[in-house]
């Protein structure tokens, strides 16, 4: 694992992963068995807009699929991979950081709608496969299952998407600003907002 982030997650005396007493929030994603790199790429993007900790993964086929040639898959323009740790484990439950609660999202009977969920502080966000599901072993190890309603499934990639800008919706956190947009965006955007209706 990599020390990234290491005042606000940290490593106890026995090797397991525990949240430093510094931490205001925390966030790790944890991927079963995921199957494509542009769906990995997404997500790590997607880790760095969001200030994700840390990514890990299961099973095979992501590594098998990215050998095959990065240059196609080369989703995460924005380098996040490069800070944040993406890490394959032989099990994502031993992972779950002390304190944190495990959050399976997926289209679960039972689950919980997310508009209608609260966010803990330290979270361990499970998804499932693009062509399955979570195990169930996971799903009994859970706090809370949640889904997005949504009318059919979206892709993994998306679902990580719109968990994590609810999170940032509804988070007392949550920066703004010019400030903000001006060191986010591309290279390329210059546009800006013309304040035309204080001239009528």
């Amino acid at each position: 694992m990599s020390d990234i982030g290491a005042t606000e997650i940290g490593i106890d005396t026995l090797g397991s992963t525990s949240i430093g007493s510094n931490a205001v929030s925390s966030v790790i994603i944890g991927l079963v068995n995921p199957k494509t790199p542009v769906n990995v790429g997404g997500i790590m993007r997607a880790a760095g807009c969001y200030r994700v900790d840390s990514v890990c993964y299961t099973g095979r086929r992501y590594e098998l699929a990215a050998k095959s040639g990065d240059a196609q898959y080369d989703v995460d323009t924005k380098d996040a991979a490069k800070t944040i740790p993406l890490t394959g484990v032989e099990s994502l439950l031993d992972q779950v950081p002390v304190g944190a609660k495990i959050i399976c999202v997926d289209l679960v009977v039972g689950a919980t709608p997310l508009p209608h969920f609260v966010h803990p502080e330290h979270a361990f966000y499970i998804f499932g496969p693009e062509d399955g599901t979570i195990p169930q072993v996971l799903i009994d190890a859970a706090h809370e299952v949640v889904y997005v309603p949504t009318v059919g499934c979206m892709n993994l990639a998306a679902s990580v998407n719109v968990l994590l800008y609810d999170r940032l919706a509804k988070s007392a956190q949550m920066l703004a600003g010019d400030e903000l947009i001006k060191q986010s965006r591309d290279n390329n955007n210059r546009t800006k907002v013309k304040h035309w209706r204080n001239k009528e």
